[in-house]
């Protein structure tokens, strides 16, 4: 009987089996800028696993005509996706010919572990965020970074997401912001050219910047800080008021 229990206190369960990314969403234009065509687009990827990091992912984009040529094939690497977490991607590139199809590919993740919970990778905030559409057809997109961390972010992105009424997918843009401290607030411009006609808002989001985990994991490593904290503005009472009867109210004895 006892070896028995031995041999059952040895089994140990086995972990489930990660699940790859998920395209949440994704979305493709083609524009014609100054005798070009610019192909540019969004996405949303979503990482279900808790514990780990998907790092190491590139996007691929092809570019053909109507009858099938390849006008052009790049490839971008990707930030990395946190765990419990998604990453917005947008970008664009010009061509010389006229597009018929857009093609969007993903390698598959590394995964790395995490050093910490998912709670410790706090977002980066966002405040006064403005948004404007400019007669040119131009769409501009203002605010300003914040950063929960100890330790200074030496680079981060900060991305918009556009969204029609529906609140579906149109068109993104992105942009970089360095040296963000816990006391740093400093403000960013997004500006997209020719954007959709019928943009309704804009998500604006914050990443670290890197292929790999690093960044985000030194962050958090370091702490964080209360962004939310200020001291009292109104004076102290000048005594203690103790308890005060109101009259009509008595307390019911047990």
């Amino acid at each position: 009987m006892a070896a028995g229990l031995a041999g059952c206190g040895e089994e140990r369960e086995e972990p489930p089996p990660l699940r790859p990314l998920v395209v949440k969403e994704q979305v493709s234009r083609v524009v014609k800028v100054a005798g070009k065509y610019r192909v540019s687009w969004a996405a949303v990827l979503a990482n279900s696993n808790r514990w780990h990091f998907g790092e190491n992912v590139v996007m691929t984009i092809e570019v053909t005509d109507a009858a099938g040529k390849r006008l052009k094939r790049t490839e971008h690497p990707l930030n990395a996706v946190p765990p419990a977490g998604t990453l917005p991607v947008t970008g664009h590139e010009m061509v010389d010919e006229k597009p018929a199809k857009v093609s969007i590919a993903y390698s598959q993740a590394r995964w790395k572990q995490a050093s910490r919970i998912t709670s410790a990778f706090q977002p980066f905030p966002v405040s006064e965020v403005r948004t404007r559409r400019q007669r040119n057809g131009s769409y501009l997109v203002s605010g300003r970074v914040g950063s929960p961390y100890r330790q200074t972010a030496s680079s981060l992105v900060v991305t918009a997401l556009l969204r029609n009424a529906k609140g579906e997918l149109v068109d993104g843009v992105s942009t970089f912001v360095g040296e963000v401290g816990p006391k740093d607030n400093p403000r960013f411009l997004l500006v997209l050219d020719k954007a959709p006609p019928k943009v309704a808002r804009a998500d604006v989001t914050v990443q670290t910047w890197g292929s790999t985990a690093r960044p985000y994991e030194e962050l958090a490593m370091g702490g964080t800080v209360s962004l939310h904290t200020a001291k009292p503005k109104t004076p102290p009472f000048a005594e203690d008021r103790g308890v005060q009867r109101i009259p009509g109210l008595e307390t019911a004895r047990e």
